[in-house]
């Protein structure tokens, strides 16, 4: 049961990508592209739907070109479509507005990656192998602190991916809560002498803002990044329950327990569990603005902006391959080569991916509103299909 818990944690992270190569389909994506170049892509949104997800959106900037596909329904009862504006939960995109908001704050003196959790959270992180004294901020962003995912503890993943979770659904945490049950488990593995994907990291840089400027993370996210960049459709809901209209519904097969197979609309939820580490709610256009913005060097100076992007491997992670991670960013190389930055997400209902060049000039941005499956693999695809060249390009 614990091993099967811990997966189900391990897809909940879902920011960074498994290897999917090209296969015959993709080839064949790639040809119909010299027709017309996102009939590819659209294929791929068309099979998602085919191989059973309720709906799935993909919206494309290239420059001056822009496209919108979609293929299934925002809402299984009445059919309706998926629409460019709607809202969605992100999931771990969040995590790249944490870390650009710790970055302009390391930029500003206020603190230094170098700084330890204990500098700033003194007595937070201890116990079971976890020493806040040797833990840096750095470590925290790459995730190569080995401090212990909340989400991989039984009892909360139990009560998380089960059907425990329809009664539970509106229940709140607090941060110190899902640290709390972080340190009741024995660390990953040394600071700095691994990579594990753990949500307590970007928990803890949470806290770690609202130390450091005396507001919480969400009114930082909000006055630094969201209202500049007049991301109008993006917020990050605290404990509120209900998305924003227009939105999808957000259908969950769940992981473990007696019903795996039938599809809940968990639309409605109160997502402070994810907190910090994946409670942001967008739509298509805002993410665009906003990993234009990241790529682009917009929103952090030089030396930021060269932190945020020096990655470390994620080699040897067993669900984990050709992916490199930053601070809140990773890198995935596509299987012709081509190698695309940002981040993705995945919560309740919700798989997420906003992917592009290093310069940012070419986006894509995929929304699927049901977690079963591999939709990884589907998102994957999704980014084959429009960002390997062909002869045409």
């Amino acid at each position: 049961m614990t091993k099967i818990l811990r997966a189900a944690a391990c897809l909940l992270a879902a920011a960074v990508a498994v290897t999917v190569s090209a296969s015959a389909a993709v080839a064949d994506d790639r040809a119909d592209r010299r027709a017309d170049d996102h009939a590819g892509l659209q294929r791929v949104l068309d099979q998602a739907v085919a191989d059973g997800m309720p709906g799935a959106m993909a919206d494309v900037r290239d420059g001056r070109r822009s496209w919108f596909g979609t293929a299934g329904v925002a809402d299984t009862d009445t059919g309706r479509k998926r629409r460019q504006q709607d809202h969605f939960r992100a999931g771990s995109v969040t995590k790249t507005f944490v870390a650009t908001i710790v970055l302009q704050l390391a930029a500003e003196g206020r603190l230094s990656l170098d700084d330890t959790v204990d500098k700033w959270l003194p007595g937070v992180v201890q116990g079971n192998g976890h020493d806040g004294s040797k833990i840096t901020i750095r470590q925290l962003l790459n995730h190569t602190s080995g401090i212990f995912p909340y989400t991989s503890d039984e009892a909360l993943a139990t009560k998380q991916w089960s059907t425990a979770f329809l009664k539970g659904r509106f229940d709140s945490y607090r941060p110190e809560q899902l640290v709390k049950v972080a340190m009741g488990n024995p660390r990953s593995f040394a600071p700095g002498k691994g990579w594990g994907y753990s949500n307590t990291n970007y928990t803890l840089a949470g806290m770690i803002i609202e130390k450091v400027t005396g507001r919480s993370y969400a009114q930082e996210i909000t006055r630094r990044i969201i209202r500049p960049l007049g991301l109008t459709r993006t917020y990050l809901p605290g404990e509120g329950t209900k998305l924003r209209r227009p939105h999808a519904q957000h259908y969950v097969k769940f992981l473990v327990g007696e019903d795996t197979t039938t599809p809940y609309d968990l639309t409605d939820m109160n997502a402070s569990w994810a907190g910090a580490a994946g409670s942001i709610v967008s739509t298509m256009s805002d993410l665009h603005t906003f990993y234009r913005a990241v790529l682009s060097g917009r929103l952090l100076p030089p030396a930021q902006q060269k932190e945020m992007f020096t990655t470390v491997s994620t080699k040897g992670v067993q669900w984990i391959d050709n992916t490199a991670y930053g601070l809140g960013v990773f890198s995935q190389k596509l299987s012709c080569g081509v190698t695309v930055w940002g981040n993705g997400g995945r919560i309740h209902g919700s798989w997420t991916y906003a992917m592009g060049t290093r310069d940012g000039k070419h986006m894509v941005v995929t929304n699927i509103n049901g977690d079963w499956g591999n939709p990884i693999s589907i998102l994957t695809k999704e980014m084959e299909a429009e960002m390997c060249p062909t002869s045409s390009r």
